[in-house]
């Protein structure tokens, strides 16, 4: 452990291209959280139910799942930063394709907006994380990637101020009246559509000004040499890689767990507005709620950081994991505020987890490390379906988030029977982590 201390974490020749993708970090964590409060912004706004309002989810995350693959075969045959400005141009598409889906008053011309979008983000998640493994030695890989990760919460709770200050904060549908019901549902035909066009536009408009300052990034990026020595490379090898992967253990428990991980992370962060309300808080101020909880979860980052330096990094994903699931049962069981506090609390539980599991799961890879990191971004595929499943919970009995009570408590409550589950799934990995692959 005294010969770790010793190897920086970033080198000085490699500091300035390491800002820069670590920007990228915060970049798609701006475009997460902003998209969050848009599950129940779309479902006041076009009056959906809650399996039809996280379709956002679905197509938001589906997405990488989608392009994955194909960028780690761009990333193979070229170059990081090819990947990169790849990455950034769909990025910027998708974002800016919220004008015409704004403009059209279309629910799916949006899904295919944010669709489009996250090929982007795939790009950059595919591309990024290798990117800062390979940006140094590999005893320090799992430590640079946590330290670059970091920032993503950064990103994210600009995004959250975005969403808070600029779209909910300024929804005519999200208006109640004195005695706490809702006054769009009461409108007529003619104010109603007047108030959803309205509405759709003020959602429109900061993701229009997000794709702008992609273009802004990409040029920069562009302008900036790469530390990278790989030349062209054919993909012939590129199955052979992936044949090779799947038959280690290690990398395909770190594929199947990171799946679970990243559902439970959005089912958390998506429905903690849904949790609120069923309080009688309305989603701007639920919005401090989730403030709070990506503030822990920054600071979690840099903690944990700091003490992988120390603390095997198998041992402490399991330790966090098993109290996430403490965290889980006191979000289900405890009824009132409280219960809200635990859903916040989880967000500390799950700072490591995302860049440790991705470090763990690529350890040792070399080259093939490119591929392997597109299965880990396709795992994101997690945070498509499971929330559609946290949907159909909150759906049983009516579109309200207290129609039935099951265990004794209202569904949104039961509902974090999965976050639970998935955290079970990533305990186990940590165990295994330790006790069985032995890595430090």
């Amino acid at each position: 452990m005294k010969n770790d201390k010793k190897i920086p974490i970033v080198a000085k020749k490699v500091l300035l291209p390491f800002v820069l993708i670590t920007s990228l970090f915060a970049l798609w964590g701006f475009a997460n959280d902003i998209t969050n409060p848009m599950v129940s912004a779309f479902k006041k706004i076009l009056e959906l139910n809650n399996t039809q309002a996280s379709w956002v989810q679905a197509a938001f995350y589906g997405g990488y799942f989608t392009m994955a693959l194909p960028a780690a075969f761009v990333v193979k045959k070229y170059t990081y930063k090819a990947g990169i400005l790849m990455g950034l141009v769909l990025y910027a598409v998708g974002a800016l394709l919220f004008y015409p889906a704004a403009a059209l008053e279309n629910y799916f011309f949006f899904l295919m907006a944010l669709y489009i979008l996250t090929f982007g983000l795939a790009f950059l998640e595919t591309t990024a994380n290798p990117f800062i493994l390979s940006m140094g030695a590999e005893e320090t890989a799992t430590q640079r990637l946590n330290l670059a990760q970091a920032f993503n919460p950064v990103g994210a709770l600009s995004g959250l101020f975005v969403a808070q200050t600029f779209i909910l904060g300024a929804l005519q549908s999200d208006n109640l009246d004195e005695q706490g019901n809702s006054i769009y549902e009461t409108l007529s035909g003619t104010a109603k559509a007047a108030v959803k066009t309205s509405d759709l536009m003020v959602i429109r408009n900061p993701y229009v000004g997000l794709g702008l300052f992609v273009l802004f990034m990409l040029v920069l990026i562009a302008l900036v040499k790469m530390p990278e020595k790989n030349k062209k490379d054919q993909t012939s090898g590129m199955w052979d890689s992936i044949r090779g992967l799947f038959k280690k253990e290690r990398f395909v428990g770190g594929v199947v767990t990171q799946m679970f991980y990243v559902g439970a992370q959005i089912m958390c962060w998506t429905y903690i507005y849904q949790y609120a309300e069923n309080l009688g808080i309305n989603n701007r101020n639920a919005v401090n709620y989730a403030y709070v909880a990506l503030g822990i979860f920054l600071l979690g980052r840099f903690l944990c950081t700091y003490l992988l330096r120390f603390i095997n990094s198998g041992k402490l994903l399991m330790l966090l994991s098993l109290f996430a699931i403490i965290c889980c049962l006191g979000t289900i069981f405890i009824e009132g505020i409280g219960g809200l506090y635990c859903l916040v609390l989880i967000s500390f539980c799950m700072s490591l987890m995302f860049p440790t599991i991705y470090g763990i799961a690529l350890t040792g890879l070399g080259e093939d490390a490119k591929p392997a990191s597109a299965f880990l971004v396709m795992a994101i595929v997690g945070g498509a379906f499971m929330p559609i499943l946290q949907g159909l919970i909150l759906d049983i009995g009516g579109s309200a988030y207290a129609d039935v009570r099951i265990l004794g408590v209202p569904e949104v409550n039961f509902s974090f029977i999965l976050p639970l589950l998935c955290f079970v799934v990533v305990s186990i990995y940590g165990y295994r982590t330790f006790k069985v692959y032995a890595i430090g």
